[in-house]
């Protein structure tokens, strides 16, 4: 499951007690993002963040020398708040980046096609983002067969050795294609995907592109993911609200949120 955004402002109160429950039966993996803390964070430090939108209508943050640097300080912060919490429910957790054991690697973006203010397609050097090129995953095997919960920050090691900023969204379904899980879970701050103010309860995967257009930047990113999570393997993914209780249990039992199936 994916964790992020507001979402993680719900972790202890409603999130760790399903992750409690959930790990009693089923090994469960985690990812967190936390954009937002970042964005908070570097402007504090007097580094304002840079976003940008692909030709495709994905938003997504830019990130320079100085900022990779911001991203991993923070990020860091937020894995061992996470995994403290985790602890702290009786749950035996442990966090990592993909820097770890060379879990995650990336090949850093070299350019990138972005949309300007305009309205143009331009060309810009594509700074310390990186596209996820395999998983390492003899480390993951290792904690989950021990029934730990691995506890995954969006940081990948990169080709040359640097360090990169990954999508957590994105992250999650190259996991869930290995893994092969039985639900790929992706919190959020809404109730899921809203068209006309109008909870869609089921997305079947040929439905997607259709409603592509429709939904906003941000949720988009989400769909894409967990109609990809499905595609490689997931049989299910759900997109679905963190604020509440027992967020992931009902998401489950199909009580809440948007169901992206075959």
């Amino acid at each position: 499951m994916k964790v992020g955004g507001e979402s993680l402002k719900f972790f202890e109160q409603y999130i760790a007690r399903d992750i409690k429950e959930l790990v009693k039966q089923d090994k469960v993996i985690l990812v967190h993002g936390g954009g937002g803390m970042v964005t908070e964070i570097a402007r504090k430090l007097g580094k304002e963040q840079r976003f940008v939108v692909s030709p495709e209508g994905i938003k997504s943050r830019y990130t320079d020398e100085e900022d990779i640097k911001i991203f991993t300080m923070v990020m860091g912060l937020i894995n061992k708040d996470l995994v403290r919490t985790l602890i702290k429910n009786e749950i035996n957790a442990v966090g990592l980046s993909g820097v770890d054991s060379s879990c995650i690697v990336a090949e850093r973006k070299k350019k990138i096609i972005i949309v300007d203010e305009r309205g143009r397609r331009v060309a810009i050097e594509g700074g310390y983002t990186g596209k996820i090129t395999s998983i390492n995953t003899q480390v993951l095997d290792l904690l989950v067969n021990n029934n730990i919960t691995p506890v995954i920050a969006p940081i990948a090691l990169g080709n040359e050795g640097e360090i990169l900023n990954v999508d957590a969204d994105t992250l999650t379904q190259k996991l869930a294609s290995y893994f092969k899980p039985n639900y790929t879970i992706f919190l959020t701050d809404v109730e899921g995907v809203l068209l006309n103010g109008q909870l869609v309860k089921s997305i079947k995967l040929d439905e997607v592109n259709k409603i592509l257009p429709k939904i906003g930047t941000g949720m988009n990113r989400k769909v894409l993911s967990a109609r990809d999570a499905v595609k490689s393997g997931a049989k299910v993914a759900i997109i679905s609200l963190s604020g509440k209780e027992n967020p992931i249990l009902s998401a489950i039992r199909g009580e809440s949120g948007t169901v992206i199936t075959q």
